[in-house]
């Protein structure tokens, strides 16, 4: 085996555990506080958190024909390019190597930090420093090997569940100060039902987010056309399930005046539900969540340069394309991606770098559900080991619902949006002189 070829060492449990462990992370613990916040309403916070899941479920049922028709290391990037173009898909891949990715892994080390610091009761000038050691030690035990990586990944998963499973056990048999109907919907006082959805709906859908990378290691699966599917259909409809269960336990256990705005409210959850010990015992679950999720990220995100980078299509890529000698793990990528991640800890905070990569990453999602139909269309004969159910209805479904992330973001957190749409376009000059470069 040469030093471009990476091996094939992941099954399908590890792809599921990558789909659910990198979407199960900070977002199910951490973005109650923003919907709640947003909604007011214990009724339209379980709503949400199920329309998510159902918008995410379509638009992992619309991708995974995708997936299976091209099954090639660099996911998405690939589907787009196949599609639109080199060009469309040289701006996928430079938002994810610029914003999504290393905003995850920013977010989550900061995440992590501060409940590290909320546990052991340490000085909150920490945060940033156990951010960078969070972010740091991943990639390092990323570049032992992918092997290493997705059986990180798949053991995390189980480490994370527990807790989950605890507090969803628990919290079901303890008896509720509050009632819940989907029939009326309404939002709190102060909120309009539009904005109050619009705005529990973005929050909800960095919690749902990250499934699709594991289309970047695809050429790293056994076998991706028939497990890559598999991955993402089951892994999102466990994760919508989880979603709606744990936050209807949060509801129970604490009044949305104590949920709102509330970065701790997890964390004071499992209190009310567990006591002190028990309380102490979710949050470490909760830093095991995160800790994983930041892996999921970290394993997907550095094969996405490496990925372009093979075809010449990035500066550096000479540098970027390099393989461990021994792991067979791009890690000349991986050094970049941290390295943009620690940029971006010093700069931004977890609702502001979360926000902005689902912005951005929304706009290339939905070029991929419309990839769907032009492929129909184009190449009729282009082998399907899976197709969308229900076609058209729930590609529909998905795009629909994208564009709706897209205008209510652009209407209600307009310039968050534009600082995504800015970063992106670095890009199209990068691109053109790239290419004058090398002709």
């Amino acid at each position: 085996m040469n030093n471009d070829h990476l091996k094939r060492d992941i099954g399908f449990f590890a792809a599921l555990s990558t789909v659910m462990g990198t979407v199960i992370g900070g977002g199910v613990f951490f973005k109650v506080s923003s919907v709640t916040q947003q909604t007011q309403s214990a009724n339209l916070t379980l709503f949400v958190w199920l329309l998510g899941g159902f918008l995410t479920i379509c638009a992992g049922l619309t991708a995974a024909e995708l997936a299976a028709a091209i099954p090639e290391t660099g996911g998405a990037i690939k589907y787009i390019e196949y599609t639109y173009g080199r060009f469309s898909a040289f701006l996928l891949g430079w938002a994810q190597i610029i914003i999504y990715y290393p905003a995850n892994i920013a977010a989550l080390s900061i995440i992590f930090g501060t409940q590290f610091i909320n546990l052991f009761h340490l000085n909150a000038n920490l945060t940033i420093p156990i951010a960078l050691v969070s972010g740091i030690s991943i990639t390092l035990i990323n570049f032992l090997g992918a092997k290493v990586g997705g059986a990180f990944q798949s053991i995390s998963l189980i480490l994370k569940l527990l807790p989950i499973i605890v507090i969803v056990i628990w919290g079901l048999f303890t008896p509720a100060h509050v009632s819940f109907s989907l029939i009326p919907l309404t939002s709190g006082a102060h909120n309009s039902f539009f904005t109050a959805l619009s705005g529990g709906l973005l929050a909800t859908m960095f919690a749902y987010d990250g499934w699709i990378g594991v289309g970047n290691i695809a050429g790293e699966m056994h076998h991706p056309e028939r497990d890559l599917p598999k991955a993402i259909i089951f892994g999102l409809f466990l994760i919508t399930i989880i979603y709606t269960l744990i936050n209807f336990v949060f509801l129970k256990a604490l009044p949305i005046s104590e949920l709102a705005g509330n970065l701790n409210a997890a964390s004071d959850a499992s209190l009310q539900l567990f006591g002190r010990f028990g309380g102490k015992f979710v949050t470490i679950g909760i830093l095991i969540s995160v800790y994983g999720a930041i892996n999921g990220y970290t394993l997907t995100g550095m094969r996405v340069p490496y990925a372009m980078a093979l075809e010449n299509q990035l500066p550096f890529s000479n540098w970027l394309k390099r393989l461990s000698p021994h792991t067979k793990v791009p890690y000349i990528a991986g050094f970049l991606q941290i390295g943009i991640a620690i940029i971006m800890m010093f700069l931004g905070s977890f609702d502001l770098l979360t926000d902005m990569l689902i912005f951005v990453i929304w706009i290339f999602n939905v070029l991929v559900f419309i990839a769907v139909f032009i492929l129909r269309k184009r190449e009729p004969a282009l082998k399907r080991p899976y197709k969308v159910p229900l076609y058209p209805v729930i590609p529909i479904i998905a795009i629909m619902g994208g564009l709706f992330i897209l205008g209510a973001t652009l209407l209600t957190q307009t310039g968050l949006a534009l600082i995504g749409l800015l970063m992106t376009g670095i890009g199209i000059p990068v691109y053109f002189i790239h290419r004058k470069i090398q002709s």
